[in-house]
């Protein structure tokens, strides 16, 4: 499993031109699901990403994580996090988990984060979603869990 965590002002996600979530000052989350991960392998972003120390507190610092800062998570599905580029042009998704486990993977860590006390918006799974988000930093940080 995989997360890319973004530090977000805000940000946005549309599906066909409709808004669907929407959040304040926070962290974009695109999670990917690697074939074989499991819930054990998930609830290690569960218990990693809201403590994470990646906000600035009052002096500048980095040193405060979104639950000191009361932030907000847009959890969005991410395939494309395992696409294996290294022969030829067009990237091959072998890597990634099947639709119905990724899901369930992707809302047992959305329900996760949200009994750590972080409110979170989703993605629609599956679907052409268009975001938009203003980074803050930027400040980008790549959580990988591997076996």
């Amino acid at each position: 499993m995989k997360a890319v965590v973004q530090r977000v002002l805000r940000a946005n996600l549309k599906v066909d031109g409709q808004l669907i979530s929407e959040i304040d000052k926070g962290y974009v989350v695109f999670l990917g699901v690697k074939k074989g991960d499991t819930k054990e392998d998930a609830d290690y972003f569960i218990k990693k990403i809201p403590p994470l120390r990646i906000c600035e507190d009052e002096n500048g610092k980095i040193n405060k994580s979104i639950i000191d800062t009361c932030g907000e998570i847009l959890l969005v599905s991410q395939f494309t996090l395992y696409a294996d580029s290294s022969h030829g042009n067009r990237p091959s998704f072998i890597e990634a988990e099947s639709p119905d486990k990724a899901n369930e993977l992707y809302l047992y860590v959305a329900e996760g984060l949200k009994k750590q006390g972080v409110p979170v918006k989703l993605g629609v799974f599956g679907a052409d979603m268009k975001i938009e988000q203003v980074n803050d930093g930027p400040f980008t940080v790549i959580l990988e869990k591997t076996k």
